[in-house]
C-alpha cells in the first residue's frame, strides 16, 4: 500500500493515511490502498476495532482536486465516465465502512474536509483533538459534495446538513461537540492513545453483538442510506461538468479567488 500505513497494537488495527504533503487528501490510489487495510483488517482475527486517522497535521482535506483537473483535460466524451469512476470508487469505500463487522474510531487531528469529512462520517464514532475542525465546502467550488451530503444526513439531520453544505463555514471541535457531531475533544498529543482505549471499549463486547448493532444502524434504520450514497456519486459527477466546477478547481489550484462565469 503506497498511501496507508497499518499496524495492529494488542486488539486494535490502526489505520494511517499518509499523504501528509497534500493534507492526505483522496486520490484513486489512496482509496483503494484504504479497501485493501480494512479488508486485511477485516480478515485480522485477533483486532476487535479500528482506529482510522491521519499522518501530519490533518486527517484528510477530501477529493485530491489535482485529479478533478486532470480529468478536465480529457475530451468530454471521455471525461464525465471518469469522474463518475471517481466519486463511485469512494462510496464503495464509504460502503465498506458501513458494513465494516468492527467499530471504526476516526481519530481527527486537524481538517476533516469534504470527502475527509465524510470518511470520518463512515466509521461509527468520531474522537477530535481539540484543534480539530470539520468543513463540507464543495459548493464554493462550484461542486457537489454528494456522499458528504448524504452521511450528514443520515448521522445529524438536515438542519446540520444545510450549515455546512450551504453555509461552507468549519465548525470547530468544540462546537461539533456541542451538536452531537463526536465525542469531547481531547488534546492532540492525546488523541491516538484516547482513539485506542475506546476502540477497546467498543471491540470488548462480543463480535455477533457488535456486527449486528452495526448492521441494524446502518442497513436497517439507514436503510436508504446506501441509495443516497449512490445517488450522491452520481450527482457529484454530474456537477464536475459544469464550467463553475472547472473554474472553481482552478482557482483553488491555483490559488485565486474564482472568477464565475
Amino acid at each position: 500500500m503506497q498511501y496507508v500505513d497499518v499496524k495492529v497494537h494488542d486488539c486494535v488495527g490502526t489505520i494511517l493515511i499518509d499523504r501528509a504533503k497534500v493534507r492526505n487528501s483522496l486520490n484513486p490510489q489512496l482509496v483503494e490502498d484504504l479497501q485493501t487495510a480494512l479488508s486485511d483488517l477485516h480478515q485480522e482475527k485477533r483486532v476487535t476495532a479500528v482506529v482510522l486517522t491521519g499522518a501530519g497535521d490533518h486527517f484528510c482535506a477530501g477529493m485530491d482536486l489535482q485529479v478533478l483537473a486532470d480529468i478536465a483535460d480529457m475530451p468530454s466524451s471521455e471525461a464525465l465516465p471518469q469522474w463518475l469512476t471517481v466519486w463511485r470508487h469512494q462510496v464503495e469505500l464509504f460502503e465498506q465502512m458501513l458494513r465494516f463487522p468492527k467499530p471504526i474510531v476516526a481519530a481527527v487531528d486537524g481538517a476533516a474536509i469534504g470527502s475527509g469529512l465524510a470518511l470520518a462520517l463512515a466509521s461509527d464514532l468520531i474522537l477530535p483533538s481539540e484543534r480539530a475542525t470539520f468543513s463540507a465546502a464543495a459548493v464554493q467550488r462550484g461542486l457537489v459534495g454528494g456522499s458528504t451530503a448524504a452521511l450528514l444526513s443520515f448521522r445529524f439531520g438536515g438542519a446540520i446538513a444545510a450549515r455546512m453544505l450551504l453555509g461552507g463555514q468549519p465548525i470547530d471541535a468544540a462546537e461539533a461537540y456541542r451538536l452531537g457531531m463526536c465525542l469531547q475533544p481531547v488534546a492532540g498529543d492525546q488523541i491516538w492513545v484516547a482513539a485506542c482505549d475506546l476502540a477497546r471499549q467498543c471491540g470488548s463486547a462480543p463480535r455477533e453483538a457488535v456486527q449486528a448493532t452495526k448492521r441494524l444502524l446502518n442497513e436497517s434504520i439507514g436503510e436508504t442510506l446506501l441509495t443516497q450514497l449512490a445517488a450522491g456519486a452520481a450527482d457529484s459527477a454530474t456537477a464536475c461538468t459544469t464550467e463553475s466546477a472547472t473554474e472553481g478547481v482552478r482557482a483553488f489550484l491555483q490559488r485565486r479567488e474564482p472568477q464565475w462565469p
